[in-house]
């Protein structure tokens, strides 16, 4: 059996990183050739009565940038030799293209303020529920809908007959090999995707004034979509590789790399700056029921994954950035983990996807004034602050789990948690005491793990996503949790649900 090299190409909202996978003898190996950081940039410029607006965008040259410098790690790490290519990344944003490869103005990143209003905006316009019985989607500030209906509100004067809407994933596609096409798990997420068409939704996009033609292609997950421009290829020193539409949004994939036995005993969390916490159906939900519990219908790689956005990792994330600044220094996750060891348990509660927790300009602040205006005590200290975090996103997913098996009949057994938070051994541990299941945690890499496994279905190395799952169990390491002091965490739930107010 001849080996079969890809490359995957995985970047979310904090991190991007490329992974080679290669196919030989029936086996399986995967290895990572680049990692970098990044984050949204904030602007402060005047609008045009002289306000000043913050806004809020991505860096799409350094991201490209980074890509070129993958694909010259692949070619030193492994060789020239190169099957294919797969993108994915976390699933909002992108920008309008010109026939010409102009691009109308900088990405914006899905936290710009410009969106917190537009749900209320987009509600006017088209009924609530004609939309997520449609869609299948909840209600969310970033979502496309909202973006481009801002966009025709507010800059349509840039809008050209020519132009393309291209999503972030469909616009490194478009700069490594001009393809202008987005799969259908990450097109699902837009609030404009027909959920059981898998087409675009001629009422919605007429009554939010967003000209069909402007966008791309939907294709299934694993289409050849296309190959690296010739002179890319040459620069890297590589062949021209194809380009293959994977599940590129970050969770479509990381949901691919679950190592689940049974779909309808499994919840699933793919866990980093998001918390991502759904089931695997056939179908879509579009009941009454599921819309009040504000579940999302999103695209998978033959199924769909009803769950919902958890604010997740951020909040820690965004502590330490403010504490970053404070000490001049940055805390290490060890250490963040020794003080949230120390800290005493469930003294504090929060409701993580609290609107005051979106984006604030000092997250221990906003902790702050949450507690003041739920009566508890602020923190003392920074062990606290983590503790209250990572307690109050375990007792959440149990929340959530409990609204999923409702809204679609289905009873949870066991929990999945797979990506970066996947390492957490702590909120791995509280999330199986919370809920009271056993939790197997990896892989960690799951979103590349997912893209390698979808580019091999398209390839033909595979003839489903079941053929994968004992390729990803012989390849990486799962680690198993019991749960604990099960009444503790009963008790706890309880309190979080009066303090948070969360009833359902």
């Amino acid at each position: 059996m001849a080996t079969t090299r890809v490359l995957a190409i995985d970047f979310g909202a904090s991190g991007g990183k490329c992974f080679a996978g290669l196919f030989e003898e029936g086996s399986f190996s995967m290895r990572e050739v680049h990692r970098f950081a990044h984050e949204n940039i904030p602007f402060h410029l005047p609008d045009r009565s002289g306000t000043l607006i913050e806004r809020r965008y991505w860096d799409d040259t350094f991201l490209y940038q980074n890509i070129l410098l993958g694909l010259h790690a692949y070619r030193r790490q492994v060789g020239p030799e190169l099957d294919a290519i797969g993108i994915d990344t976390w699933g909002s944003d992108g920008q309008f293209v010109t026939a010409d490869g102009d691009l109308l103005g900088k990405v914006y990143a899905y936290r710009d303020h410009r969106l917190d209003h537009m749900v209320e905006v987009i509600k006017k316009r088209v009924s609530p529920k004609k939309i997520y019985s449609l869609t299948g989607i909840h209600f969310q500030p970033f979502n496309i809908s909202n973006q481009l209906h801002w966009f025709v509100l507010n800059r349509k004067e840039l809008l050209r007959k020519d132009s393309r809407f291209l999503p972030i994933p469909a616009l490194f596609n478009f700069y490594l090999g001009g393809v202008c096409k987005i799969d259908s798990s990450w097109a699902s997420v837009t609030q404009l995707m027909d959920a059981r068409l898998r087409t675009w939704s001629p009422e919605i996009l007429k009554k939010l004034r967003i000209p069909a033609e402007v966008m791309p292609e939907i294709v299934a997950p694993g289409t050849l979509i296309g190959q690296l421009h010739g002179p890319i290829a040459a620069e890297a020193g590589i062949n021209p590789a194809r380009l293959i539409a994977v599940g590129s949004h970050d969770t479509a994939s990381a949901y691919a790399a679950a190592p689940v036995d049974n779909p309808d005993e499994a919840l699933i969390i793919s866990s980093g700056t998001w918390s991502l916490v759904g089931k695997l159906v056939p179908e879509p939900v579009t009941s009454p029921a599921a819309m009040a519990m504000n579940l999302s219908n999103e695209g998978g790689i033959g199924n769909i994954r009803l769950l919902k956005n958890c604010m997740g990792g951020w909040l820690v994330q965004e502590l330490r950035r403010v504490w970053r600044n404070a000490d001049g220094q940055e805390t290490s996750w060890k250490e963040l983990d020794a003080l949230t060891h120390e800290a005493p348990p469930f003294q504090i509660f929060v409701n993580p996807d609290d609107p005051s927790f979106y984006n604030p300009t000092n997250m221990q602040t906003a902790i702050d004034e949450y507690c003041h205006r739920t009566g508890q005590p602020q923190p003392s200290d920074r062990g606290l602050y983590l503790r209250a975090v990572y307690e109050s996103l375990a007792l959440t997913y149990r929340r959530v789990n409990e609204q999923i098996c409702k809204a679609c009949g289905k009873t949870t057994r066991k929990v999945h948690i797979v990506g970066g938070g996947s390492r957490n051994i702590l909120l791995n541990q509280f999330t199986a005491n919370a809920l009271g299941l056993p939790v197997v945690a990896g892989p960690e890499e799951a979103t590349a793990v997912g893209n390698i496994m979808v580019q091999a279905l398209g390839l033909g190395l595979i003839h489903s996503l079941t053929e994968a799952q004992p390729i990803i169990r012989r390849a990486f390491p799962i680690t198993d949790y019991q749960p604990r002091d099960i009444p503790s965490w009963d008790r706890a739930y309880a309190r979080f649900k009066v303090i948070t107010g969360i009833t359902a």
